[in-house]
């Protein structure tokens, strides 16, 4: 939601990667401070992060997820296919998968 409120003025990518930085420290405490750094008006920013339509927003997507098989971040999907082997040779083989079925369309 907090990053959602960051979007709402313009500093979505700014407030994701101070996220991605702080990962292990997250709070309701740390998001205040990042939005503080970032110059975010607070009372909209707060105001935001309690909009049921962005909550909406958050559970549309959560919901999309686990009906899509995602089971955490980073999930990788080639052709709609979750790629469950992510490695250089677990791409490959998939993606060669992929182009097989293409070919014999």
């Amino acid at each position: 939601m907090s990053a959602l409120a960051a979007h709402q003025q313009g500093k979505f990518w700014e407030y994701h990667t101070e996220l991605f930085k702080n990962y292990n420290n997250l709070s309701d405490e740390k998001f205040a401070e990042i939005a503080q750094a970032l110059a975010l008006n607070m009372e909209e920013f707060n105001k935001d992060r309690q909009n049921p339509a962005l909550a909406a927003m958050v559970q549309r997507d959560l919901k999309d997820g686990v009906e899509a098989g995602v089971r955490g971040t980073p999930s990788i999907f080639i052709n709609g296919r979750l790629l469950e082997q992510r490695s250089l040779a677990g791409f490959q083989q998939v993606i060669e998968e992929e182009l097989a079925k293409n070919k014999a369309k």
